[in-house]
């Protein structure tokens, strides 16, 4: 059925956001260090992440430090920290509601209405995790460009977006989409028919007495 298959397909990008969200989540290159205007190209490249910072010598060794103290890093590191591992773990909870309530799966079997509110909840559920990750991902964002374009940063100091900003963008319109799909198939479904009554229903049992 068609429905089924938009279904399956919303469940696929919607995992593939939950792996990316994992990965984003993971990655250390969230902002890295910029050569743009003045600032000369130096033997070394820095990346900070959510968890730690990595410095990349042009020899090819790289050397990382994870932050010493979680009331010492700044509150948009600990925010964005938040906000992705709980969208991570909505979107591992979507999955198991939404494996539930699919149509090519044998759970509630028998059960159609009930079967279309567990999708339609996991459905919910992958939207509001891809919004808590957009969220994290575009606040970041926006202080790094801050911080950029802020002419009291030091030129050495100014940093870019980086690679798991991007794939976190990805996850985020993956999950947001592949939600969407599950909820545009659950709309509208599992509701029960309307008893149709037979205008001759009536007057058939007293015909009976008269014969």
């Amino acid at each position: 059925m068609a429905n089924a298959g938009m279904q399956l397909l919303g469940f696929v990008l919607a995992f593939l956001g939950f792996v990316g969200l994992i990965v984003s989540t993971i990655m250390v290159e969230w902002k890295a260090s910029s050569y743009a205007g003045d600032n000369i190209i130096t033997a070394q490249a820095m990346y900070e992440g959510l968890w730690k910072t990595c410095v990349s010598q042009s020899t090819g060794q790289v050397q990382c430090k994870v932050y010493d103290s979680l009331l010492q890093i700044p509150g948009i590191l600990q925010g964005a920290r938040g906000l992705m591992v709980a969208s991570i773990l909505l979107c591992a909870i979507a999955i198991m509601v939404a494996a539930v309530g699919m149509k090519c799966t044998t759970c509630l079997e028998g059960e159609e209405q009930q079967k279309t509110r567990v999708a339609l909840a996991g459905g919910i559920l992958f939207i509001v995790s891809g919004l808590c990750a957009l969220v994290a991902t575009c606040w970041y964002g926006h202080r790094i460009a801050q911080e950029f374009y802020n002419p009291f940063t030091p030129t050495n100091a100014r940093y870019e977006f980086g690679a798991a900003l991007f794939v976190g963008w990805g996850a985020c319109c993956l999950a947001i989409i592949g939600g969407s799909l599950l909820c545009c198939t659950c709309s509208g479904k599992g509701e029960g028919k309307a008893p149709q009554y037979s205008s001759s229903g009536r007057s058939s049992q007293p015909a009976r007495a008269y014969v």
